[in-house]
This record gives C-alpha cells, sequence and structure tokens, in this order.
C-alpha cells in the first residue's frame, strides 16, 4: 500500500470520526435541550397545581392583628432559655410537663376552625411580650385531647419539681392551666374537649375524692369560650361556663372572670384582648412578677362583703371611681360557680380581683346539696350584648361588621354595598391564560373567563366545618340588615369584576383574544360565600342579570325551601347534599336551624318540583361522611 493511500485513509478515519462525534454532540444537546424544556414544563405544572391548592384548600386561621414579639422565637421543638427563667414554645409530646407541676402555665384548646388554636397562640404570645424572661414559668400550648386529664388533674408527680434541668430557678409557683374552648352544635362540647368535660364530670361525682381535690394542690384556673348568639344566646360560651363553673366547685383558684366571644358579631378578638389583659396581669400576681395589693379583711379574716346591686353584682364602692375597669365582679361565695355580670356586658368589676393564696375559702357545706348554679357570667360578649335591646333597628343594621369587612378583603373579596361580593374565579385565570376550565366549561361549555361569581348575601345559616370561606362571614336564620337595591348590586357587580378582568392583563402568559373577551361577562355563579337566595330581593336581582342576558347558576344549602318555592326559574338550581343522615349533616354543617335535617328534605322535594334544570349536589368529606357514601343512594 502506497504512502498516499494510507494518509488518505488515515485523514478519512479522521474525518468519519470528527463528522460522528460532531453528530453525537447535536444529538446530545438536542436531547438535553428537550429533557430541559420538559422538566421545565413539568415544574410549571406542579407550581401552578401549588397555587391552586393554596388558594383553594380550607385554611383553618383567622385573621388578627400580628404582635411584634420583642424577643427571638425559637424554632418548634426548641426552647427558649435565660438566665431569669424558660419560657417553653412549642414543646414536644416528650417535653410536655405534668399539669400539675410548680412554675407551669398549660395553656389547652379544642379549637374545630382553627379559631380558638390562633386565641391560644396569642396569649402565648402576649406572656412573652408582657414578662418575657422575668416570666418563672414553662408556658406549654396544645390541644385538650393531648392531656389525659383524669390523671393530670389528680396526680403530682413530685419528679417534675425537683427536676433542675427544666425548673426555672428564679421563682416559685403554682401550676395554671388556661382552658380555650368553642361551642359545638346545641351548645355541647366538641369531640376533641369531651374528654375534659368527662374528666371533670368523673371527678366530681367520684365518691372516692375528696369534694375539693384542686383546692390541695393550689390549681389556678382561667377559661375562655368562642361562640355564636346566632345559634343561642343561652347555647353560647356553654362548654367554657360548664368548666369554668365545676374547676371552681371542684376548689380551683380561679384567673380573671370567664371570657365569651361572639365570632358572629365579629369581634371576639377585642373581646378575647380585655380578657387576655386581665388575665395576663393577674398571672402576673400568681407568679410573683408583680407585687399584688392586699385587699382589706374583715377580723375573720374573710374578704369583705360588699352591697350587691339589683343585677347581682357585688361592686365595690372604690370601683366606681376606676373607668378603665374591664373584668367582672367574681362572687366570694364558691357556691356561685361564676362572676355574676349581665348589664350592659357586665363591665363592672376590679382587674385586681385575684384571691391571693392567703385567703380562705368557704366551708364545704356549699356542696352538699343542690345542683351546680350555672354559670352565666356574659362578660365580653361583644357589641350583640349591648344592642340585645335595640332588635327595632336591626333593619337598618349593616351585615358585615369592620372587622368581617376587614378579614374578607384580605381574602380577595371584592365588597359591594352593605351584604354583596365578587371575586375573580382561579378558573377564570385559568383559562385567561389558555388553561382548562372548571366543570361549567366541560360540562355546559360555558368559558370559565366570562363567568363573573358573586353573591347577594354575605350571610349564611351554616357553619360548615369543609368552607373554606374560613368563616369569616357573618350567619343568621333570617334577614335582619339593611337591603340594598338588586340593580344596583348587578350594575356594580359587573363593573367590579371587569376592573379585575383589566388587572389581570399583568399575569404572566394571559391570551389577549380572550382577555378582550371577558369584558362581556356572559355567566354568573351565586355561589361565591353565604347564603345567595336569603337575600330578600333574589328574584328581581335574577331579572335583572337575565336581562343583561347572563346566564344564572344558583347554589343553595337547601335551609330556605320556602325560597326555593318562590324563586323564578334560573339557568340551573343546586341544593347542596352535605350528608346521607340527620346525625352527620349536623355534625358537618354545623346549621342555626335545630330543623335543619327536615327543611333539606323539603327543599329537595321543592326542587324535585321546580320543572326546571336542578343538581343534587353531594359532598364527602374525608374524615366525617367519606364512609357513608352508600347512604347517598
Amino acid at each position: 500500500m502506497s504512502p498516499s493511500t494510507s494518509r488518505g485513509g488515515f485523514f478519512l478515519t479522521v474525518t468519519s470520526t470528527v463528522v460522528v462525534v460532531a453528530v453525537t454532540g447535536y444529538l446530545w444537546t438536542a436531547h438535553q435541550r428537550r429533557r430541559k424544556e420538559k422538566e421545565d414544563e413539568v415544574a410549571k405544572e406542579h407550581q401552578e397545581r401549588a397555587e391552586e391548592i393554596d388558594e383553594f384548600a380550607p385554611v383553618m386561621e383567622i385573621s388578627m392583628k400580628e404582635e411584634m414579639v420583642d424577643e427571638q422565637q425559637p424554632p418548634p421543638g426548641e426552647t427558649q432559655r435565660s438566665s431569669g427563667g424558660e419560657l417553653g414554645l412549642g414543646d414536644s409530646d416528650s417535653k410536655r410537663r405534668r399539669i400539675l407541676a410548680n412554675n407551669t402555665i398549660t395553656i389547652a384548646h379544642a379549637s374545630v376552625t382553627g379559631t380558638c388554636e390562633a386565641l391560644a397562640k396569642r396569649l402565648e404570645r402576649k406572656l412573652q411580650k408582657e414578662y418575657g424572661s422575668k416570666l418563672p414559668s414553662i408556658v406549654q400550648v396544645g390541644t385538650v385531647e393531648e392531656w389525659d386529664w383524669w390523671d393530670e388533674l389528680l396526680n403530682k408527680e413530685e419528679d417534675d419539681d425537683d427536676n433542675t434541668d427544666t425548673v426555672p430557678t428564679n421563682g416559685h409557683h403554682p401550676p395554671i392551666v388556661v382552658w380555650i374552648l368553642p361551642t359545638y352544635t346545641g351548645g355541647t362540647w366538641t369531640p376533641s374537649s369531651e374528654s375534659l368535660q368527662q374528666s371533670l364530670k368523673d371527678i366530681e361525682s367520684d365518691w372516692r375524692i375528696e369534694k375539693k381535690p384542686f383546692r390541695d394542690v393550689n390549681l389556678h384556673v382561667s377559661v375562655f369560650g368562642m361562640g355564636s348568639s346566632a345559634y343561642n344566646d343561652s347555647s353560647m360560651g356553654r362548654p367554657a361556663k360548664e368548666a369554668f363553673g365545676k374547676s371552681r366547685k371542684l376548689g380551683a383558684k380561679t384567673i380573671g372572670p370567664i371570657g365569651v366571644g361572639d365570632d358572629s358579631v365579629g369581634d371576639h378578638l377585642v373581646t378575647f384582648d380585655k380578657w387576655m389583659n386581665t388575665v395576663v396581669a393577674q398571672m402576673g400576681i400568681v407568679t410573683g412578677i408583680v407585687q399584688d395589693t392586699p385587699q382589706k379583711k374583715n377580723n375573720n379574716n374573710k374578704m369583705k362583703k360588699t352591697p350587691t346591686t339589683s343585677s347581682g353584682c357585688a361592686c365595690k364602692e372604690e370601683d366606681a371611681t376606676n373607668s378603665s375597669t374591664t373584668a367582672c365582679c367574681q362572687s366570694e361565695d364558691p357556691q356561685s360557680s361564676s362572676p355574676s355580670c349581665q348589664d350592659g356586658g357586665g363591665e363592672c368589676g376590679d382587674e385586681d380581683e385575684y384571691v391571693s393564696e392567703d385567703d380562705e375559702y368557704d366551708s364545704d357545706d356549699d356542696d352538699d346539696d343542690g345542683e351546680e348554679p350555672e354559670v352565666i357570667d356574659l362578660e365580653d360578649m361583644g357589641e350583640s350584648m349591648k344592642n340585645s335591646g335595640t332588635k327595632s333597628s336591626n333593619k337598618n343594621k349593616e351585615m358585615v361588621t369592620p372587622t368581617q369587612a376587614a378579614a374578607l378583603k384580605k381574602e380577595g373579596y371584592k365588597l359591594i354595598g352593605t351584604h354583596s361580593a365578587v371575586k375573580l374565579c382561579r378558573w377564570t385565570k385559568h383559562q385567561l391564560r389558555g388553561r382548562g376550565g372548571c366543570y361549567k366549561h366541560t360540562f355546559y361549555g360555558i368559558t370559565s373567563y366570562q363567568c363573573m361569581e358573586a353573591t347577594p348575601s354575605l350571610a349564611c345559616a351554616n357553619k360548615c366545618v369543609f368552607c373554606w370561606r374560613h368563616h369569616k362571614n357573618p350567619v343568621g336564620k333570617e334577614w335582619r340588615w339593611k337591603t340594598d337595591d338588586p340593580y344596583m348590586i348587578v350594575d356594580e357587580a359587573v363593573k367590579t369584576h371587569v376592573h379585575m378582568i383589566k388587572e389581570a392583563r399583568g399575569i404572566p402568559g394571559v391570551q389577549m383574544d380572550r382577555w378582550k373577551e371577558a369584558h362581556t361577562v356572559k355567566h354568573c355563579a351565586l355561589s361565591l360565600v353565604g347564603e345567595p337566595i336569603m337575600y330578600p330581593r333574589i328574584d328581581e336581582l335574577l331579572g335583572d342579570l337575565h336581562k343583561r342576558k347572563i346566564s344564572t347558576f344558583l347554589v343553595t344549602n337547601g335551609q330556605h325551601p320556602q325560597a326555593i318555592d318562590s324563586i323564578r326559574p334560573i339557568t340551573q338550581l343546586y341544593v347542596s347534599v352535605d350528608a346521607p343522615t340527620p346525625e352527620s349533616l349536623i355534625a358537618i354543617d354545623r346549621p342555626l336551624f335545630s330543623d335543619a335535617w327536615d327543611r333539606l328534605k323539603q327543599s329537595l322535594c321543592s326542587l324535585k318540583n321546580k320543572g326546571q334544570r336542578t343538581v343534587a349536589r353531594l359532598t364527602v368529606v374525608k374524615g366525617w361522611n367519606s364512609d357513608e357514601v352508600e347512604g347517598y343512594a
């Protein structure tokens, strides 16, 4: 073989190798590019799904003003230590101290929707802000069901007090427990707090236990209850009142008056803060941080009794000069299970009412006969108590309080008038970006980006456990508020919706052709929040929507069957069936009406006789009625 042939073959081989490498590199680069594009697309889709979940899923919390905390809070599960003491924040179960251990403050809540849990954390922050490292306590916050109350309230283990690793060294005070309890259906205890209810009942009735066991362990108790006067004033805060009364009867010393917040009024945070300030101030006395000013006593070492007013509230004469008092008077006699202030909210007591450890309790004779007096303290129940005698003016009262309005606006609702709202649906934003629409698009061909979600009534007759509106809207059995003009509501709703569409132009990926079409509202879903059929002039509102060539879907929870009978034909009428049995319906919907099941059945009969497109929408909630699906058949 000649040298030229060898060189030619060599160069051919090299050239072929270079070509192969180049092609391979190109293909590899293209493969990597396609892989990167696919990964980006998947990541984008996951992000969108996360945004959907964040926007749609119910977040059980209440809107509140955040308090500035001077000290930096440690991560959950850790403990903040200082030379003066220790404030346990978010201790795990393994670090839980006994309820009766000295130098321990326990805050236990039985939250259902998150309200009581948020209040418990609010109290914890207040203690930290007020006293910080001066507080010679371990503060532990948890749910009521985390403790075995029979064991915790009766058995004190000395090992807890002897443990120098956990007990603060800058003071010594008796155990303190704070219960924050919601009111369940019919004034009952929530399922998560039934263990506490049963334990208190058993301790009280067990003949083997002395009559006042809490006195021997020097237990100090404070109680706050949440409820809604829309259900029944007499049942509001009943679990808290029972816990407060039984604790006193069993010998516990109370810190501050009992407090009851009314979430139907919308100012329960104001009520809670007034109660909290009183309780925290008196905790300072119990823990030794604040010097107690002893009250004068008579020769029998008993606190002076003062004249009792006609309302049953024993107020000291010197209190008349103190215009800033917020606590309700507490009875000197343990037989009275509670403070007894009712007039005008009952603000007639002394904030320094705490009964010191040196004071004696009355004899045990008060427990020998008769049933436990009802705890009737309605202190700090909010403006509803002050306005209870002015029902004649309710028709001119606005539905939404400033606090409720602020909470709804924070959720993205655009309020119209005094009782209506609109909100841009997430499916509207999805279709504006060229993505999928909601079921109305799939089933009925309704373009989601031309759909307006609205309600003429923010109020509802239920407080459903699954409601993603976070219970920031008012509740009521009947219309008792100012009534806005229906034509004004429709006009303002359309204008507000179109304005939100214009603002959506800046959303990444919005398709301009759809964005322009979205300025014309073609459909209205009356299912935003509250009960739209509760609005007295709903028929006129629907007529105005139809005149504007806007189709209507209306969703009702079936608690107003007469309104279903009288409403005009609409595009589609829904009734939500949230449970297949009366018991499940009461547990899930927490209705204001005692005959809620009968009303639902009557509504379904009315639905059958409407002679138009109707839907019975079944609701299945995991952990509540998911095991009763067959009952819907």
